[in-house]
């Protein structure tokens, strides 16, 4: 059975799962589904065709499922659909997809939303990604597994972001970052990668030094880009770590590559 707190408004609608809590002054709409667990705190919104996993915990003044921020939306009966161990603190705004886009947008399991960060329309979000404060993601972004965008930190739409990727504080990122690439800078760059990250999540000694090889290889100065790619793809066939690299950049893309600022690999 759900807790709701004599203040909180809950569309009649609504589904809640077991044990859900709903705090002070919650609004939740009509077409909202709350799996069990699901606790919202005070003063927060779910409204659209919603869905949130269980033992997901929402802060106050977050707001979720309002029509997303696209001037092409038409009233289209999208989705936002987050999944299950989030947090999500105060602030944070996640929008429903749109028609041009794919009609959803989906947030992994085990993410961190930190005060005021952004997930627009039409996104899809991995598992155990961590937004830091005021991180903001146009619409239709792509981010992989275990990535982390820093505070102040903005990604212009359709940009992708690979798995184990970091995203620096108060950087503009236009273009795509591969995964286990660090960025930064108020155009971002690629800096090289992210090593710290690595070691933290415990990948292998042997396997990051091999990384590193076929990083400086990748952003060389001889031949084109793709060359390159092709020649990592035959110098480490059997290496999974270089293998998602060469496949993120050889997958279709509507933004170019973020590359190293000097056009070399560190």
């Amino acid at each position: 059975m759900a807790d709701i707190h004599p203040t909180a408004i809950v569309g009649s609608g609504a589904s809640l799962g077991d044990g859900v809590k709903i705090g002070p002054y919650c609004i939740v709409g009509d077409n909202v589904v709350l799996h069990e667990g699901v606790e919202l705190v005070a003063h927060v919104v779910i409204d659209g065709h919603t869905e949130i996993g269980a033992r997901t915990k929402v802060f106050p003044f977050s707001t979720l499922g309002t029509p997303p921020q696209a001037l092409r939306y038409a009233g289209e009966p999208s989705r936002l659909v987050i999944g299950s161990d989030c947090v999500i603190r105060e602030h944070v705004t996640m929008n429903p997809g749109t028609a041009f886009g794919g009609m959803e947008t989906v947030v992994g399991n085990h993410c961190h939303f930190m005060v005021g960060s952004h997930v627009a329309h039409d996104c899809r979000v991995g598992n155990n990604v961590l937004f830091t404060n005021n991180a903001t993601l146009g619409g239709h972004c792509r981010v992989g597994d275990y990535a982390i965008i820093g505070g102040l930190a903005a990604v212009h739409q359709w940009v992708r972001i690979g798995q184990y990727a970091f995203i620096g504080g108060m950087s503009g990122v236009e273009n795509d970052v591969i995964p286990f690439g660090s960025v930064l800078g108020n155009r971002a760059y690629l800096g090289g990668l992210n090593i710290v990250g690595l070691k933290r999540h415990g990948f292998e000694r042997e396997h990051i030094h091999t990384l590193r090889q076929a990083y400086r290889l990748l952003f060389s100065n001889e031949g084109t880009l793709m060359e390159r790619v092709e020649d990592v793809a035959q110098l480490f066939p059997d290496h999974p770590l270089v293998q998602l690299v060469v496949e993120f950049i050889r997958a279709d893309s509507d933004r170019a590559l973020c590359t190293p600022r000097n056009g070399r690999g560190s």
